[in-house]
């Protein structure tokens, strides 16, 4: 068979894959068992082979890429309107095959090992978190309603779960009591899990050259700094900051028209994570801007002068962006008030 580009529709048992030859004639459509994945992209030549991003796509990548193909991620919103008509696995893999051929189209860089494990280490802190929280807030909900109140914040609340689990019994029912020491120990256990977390992605960063240079930018500490360099390959993919900016959906919606142009809300598109995670590093700089305002950029607080707090945060973090992406792209570190060399 002479098939030069493939689409691969991914799934957990049962692959389908639609290929093409040189002139774009259909030559292969089947349906492969996880079984046979591999031993039937062993027996073909190099070819293009296309996929769609998602849970499973980088790993299938690294070992077809073993075998000397050409692997290309998309993400799935760009190869949804190749799908003529109706959904259904081979529609999809054709919809793909079509879609990876296009000049236009966006590609997404294949995670090593690695990477994908350090995403796991932030993957599994969020889950903890939140789950930290649902446990404290119900603590919080069940001892209000026998009149005693947790101060705010959550060290507070790690407190008096530790002084519940210690042995100091709040006045409640024995029922209610033992509930709350449940969820104390509870809490107090997906704490230590966090910390513990946290401390192996304080290793990682050590380890990892773009980690510990990003940590040089106000604002981005290890968490920040790891999930920024597990989570982008290869930063020459975007053309400039902006882009890098408008991947992670912190530039504004444009609605433009008739030669209007009329800027809207950021687009929150792209990388959920990685957007909240530079908001909330932005969100303690404004914070210490207004503790300690001699210590910050004056620029942070000419904006506070003009702008609500909130909107200076979002601002900063589309900044703050913009900076990653030139540390990442040019293997420097943050210099604070750094005026960029105008090109000749």
């Amino acid at each position: 068979m002479d098939i030069s580009t493939i689409g691969l529709d991914l799934a957990k048992n049962v692959f389908q894959v639609h290929g093409v030859d040189a002139q774009g004639t259909a030559v292969v459509r089947k349906a492969l068992r996880r079984s046979q994945m591999l031993p039937f992209f062993e027996k073909l030549p190099p070819c293009v082979v296309g996929m769609e991003a998602c849970g499973t796509s980088h790993y299938w990548a690294r070992e077809l890429i073993k075998l000397g193909h050409e692997v290309r991620l998309m993400p799935p919103a760009y190869v949804k309107p190749y799908v003529k008509r109706g959904k259904t696995d081979a529609a999809d893999a054709e919809a793909i095959c079509e879609a990876v051929t296009r000049p236009t189209m966006r590609f997404v860089p294949v995670k090593s090992a690695e990477q994908q494990a350090a995403l796991s280490m932030h993957r599994t802190r969020d889950l903890f978190v939140k789950q930290r929280t649902q446990l404290i807030n119900m603590m919080r909900g069940l001892l209000a309603e026998f009149g005693i109140d947790i101060p705010q914040g959550i060290n507070r609340a790690l407190e008096k779960a530790r002084a519940i689990v210690d042995g100091e019994a709040p006045d409640v029912p024995s029922d209610a009591l033992r509930i709350v020491e449940r969820l104390s120990q509870q809490a107090l256990d997906v704490h230590a899990q966090v910390r513990e977390i946290e401390r192996d992605l304080i290793g990682w960063q050590r380890k990892s050259d773009v980690a510990t240079r990003l940590m040089t930018i106000p604002g981005i500490g290890p968490i920040g700094a790891t999930a920024l360099a597990a989570s982008v390959s290869d930063p020459s993919q975007f053309r400039s900051g902006r882009q890098f900016a408008a991947w992670l959906g912190l530039t504004p919606l444009q609605k433009s028209s008739g030669g209007k142009e009329r800027l809207g809300r950021i687009s929150k598109m792209g990388d959920r994570y990685l957007r909240k995670l530079l908001v909330v590093g932005m969100t303690a700089v404004v914070r210490n801007a207004k503790r300690k305002p001699e210590a910050v950029d004056p620029n942070v607080l000419a904006l506070l002068a003009r702008k609500p707090a909130r909107v200076v945060t979002v601002a900063l973090a589309n900044k703050t962006a913009r900076i990653v992406w030139a540390i990442m792209t040019r293997g420097e570190v943050y210099r604070e008030r750094h005026v960029p060399a105008l090109a000749a």
